[in-house]
């Protein structure tokens, strides 16, 4: 299946983060010119871009491979979260938009809906929309980036387990947002780190024989290209 050029680094990072791509492996040009159906040129602008990002690494005899971070690495990436995610809700608070604020009242608004009913799979899709809409609504490309790329390298090292309480977890989405539309800096930058906070003890660091499984399974349930996520 081919696919824009303007997107193979999107694809390779979304199989990247799927485990299509196991880490430690080598990424050819020729072999992934190959799967997504473009010439090698887009394809080595898009690893140098996943290697700036830190999901590739460059190593002498072997080229482009999958990046294999640390436990500290990922430990850190939660930490760092911990700081950017409350400053990007308090810039929020000063920079959003009504079209921010209708698509996240209406996020909050069925999330809650869901979360009564045992949303489950949804659920999760959901909250990463609603955070992903909360960090464009920062006003800041660099931060908004940096949070993008930030959910990206922790969906691929970490489980995330549902939280306890969905119903608690959405009425904290809502508290943020109301204070998001209220202009309140400071409040949505406390209830945001709160909430990360406590997100952070749903996360389970993900296990390199975890990783091949997880590849064995997308690889033979998938066509080619594993097109989930990815944006056209």
């Amino acid at each position: 299946m081919r696919i824009p050029a303007h997107s193979v680094c999107t694809a390779i990072r979304d199989d990247i983060v799927a485990g299509v791509h196991v880490r430690g492996s080598r990424l050819t040009e020729e072999v992934l010119a190959r799967r997504y159906g473009v010439s090698r040129v887009p394809v080595r602008e898009a690893l140098r871009t996943l290697e700036a990002e830190g999901f590739v690494v460059t190593r002498r005899h072997a080229g482009a491979c999958v990046a294999e971070p640390t436990e500290q690495e990922a430990a850190d990436l939660l930490d760092v979260r911990t700081l950017l995610e409350p400053l990007g809700a308090a810039r929020a608070a000063q920079r959003r938009t009504e079209a921010h604020l209708k698509v996240l009242r209406g996020l909050v608004r069925l999330g809650q809906e869901r979360a009564r009913q045992g949303g489950g799979e949804e659920l999760r899709a959901l909250g990463g929309w609603f955070h992903e809409t909360l960090a464009q609504a920062c006003g800041s490309p660099a931060l908004t980036s940096m949070l993008t790329q930030l959910r990206y390298k922790i969906a691929w090292m970490f489980t995330v387990e549902g939280p306890a309480d969905p119903v608690e977890s959405w009425t904290e989405h809502g508290a943020i947002v109301d204070a998001v539309a209220r202009g309140d800096g400071e409040r949505a930058r406390a209830l945001t780190a709160l909430h990360a906070e406590r997100a952070t003890g749903a996360h389970r660091l993900r296990a390199a024989g975890a990783a091949t499984a997880r590849a064995d399974r997308v690889r033979t349930s998938q066509p080619d290209v594993n097109m989930s996520g990815l944006r056209l």
